[in-house]
């Protein structure tokens, strides 16, 4: 579904990221790991080759990694002159970074006003800044593909209740990020009228990653029959927007959460 196509995944290193590499090589896309870590970078390389090769000949072929940084503009460029010299195009940007400061993830009444401004900024500022530079390209080139990675967090008001008895909790960042890239895609779609440029959103629901057994008794209390979500769960509509089958889906949000929004 991808042949040929170079799709850049911003946090390609990460946890859904390498996820997303591995998809987009499965079908025939060229991906390009592109995090701000270098170490992690090159580490998810090699994690991505040694679980495809058994079913892909060449996947190094496929896979290539760039150290980005999503909020300057010097790294963003450099990355599309890179991709440009070396693959002559770049078809999509899939924006799934999620760069935070160190104090990220403090509860409501503790988060401090620079904290809040620093990590909306290096989050959905970072997203615009990416998209405004792969844009430009995307607009010489004739055509161009960009998947925000949103969240029901962006849809719907935090279920407070299933964090009874933890330690965790929606930061209040996290609800204006992914609320404000839902509207940011719809604007981004618009502006790039008669540009060929589509910019959608994926909403995925909560991701399996070793949290306490009674939170996921609760949340799959608000879903319909899995619960929470395996990381490969969301890979199937990224590939849809990706491909030439979405073609005419611009400017909308896909919402992956068995039904915790309903």
């Amino acid at each position: 579904m991808l042949k040929d196509k170079v799709v850049v995944v911003t946090g390609g290193a990460g946890l859904i990221g390498k996820e997303f590499v591995k998809a987009i090589i499965e079908n025939n896309g060229i991906a390009i790991i592109a995090d701000i870590s270098e170490d992690m970078g090159y580490k998810a390389l090699n994690i991505v080759v040694e679980e495809l090769k058994s079913h892909i000949p060449h996947p190094t072929s496929q896979l290539d990694f760039f150290k980005l940084d999503i909020t300057s503009k010097n790294s963003l460029n450099n990355c599309i002159k890179y991709l440009d010299k070396k693959y002559g195009r770049i078809s999509a940007l899939v924006n799934n970074a999620y760069p935070r400061n160190k104090n990220y993830g403090r509860h409501f009444f503790d988060v401090e006003y620079n904290d809040f401004v620093e990590n909306v900024g290096l989050n959905l500022g970072g997203y615009f800044t990416a998209s405004q530079q792969f844009a430009g390209y995307f607009q010489k080139q004739g055509y161009g593909n960009i998947v925000n990675i949103s969240s029901i967090y962006g849809v719907v008001a935090p279920r407070f209740e299933i964090y009874e008895g933890t330690k965790m909790t929606t930061p209040v960042e996290y609800a204006a990020i992914k609320s404000g890239l839902i509207h940011l895609t719809k604007y981004m779609a618009k502006y790039f009228k008669g540009m060929n440029i589509r910019v959608n959103s994926v909403s995925p629901g909560g991701i399996s990653d070793n949290q306490p057994e009674t939170f996921l008794e609760k949340y799959k209390e608000k879903c319909l029959n899995k619960g929470m979500l395996d990381k490969s769960d969301i890979k199937g509509t990224l590939i849809y927007l990706l491909s030439d089958m979405s073609e005419y889906v611009n400017g909308q949000n896909i919402i992956v959460d068995d039904g915790f929004c309903l």
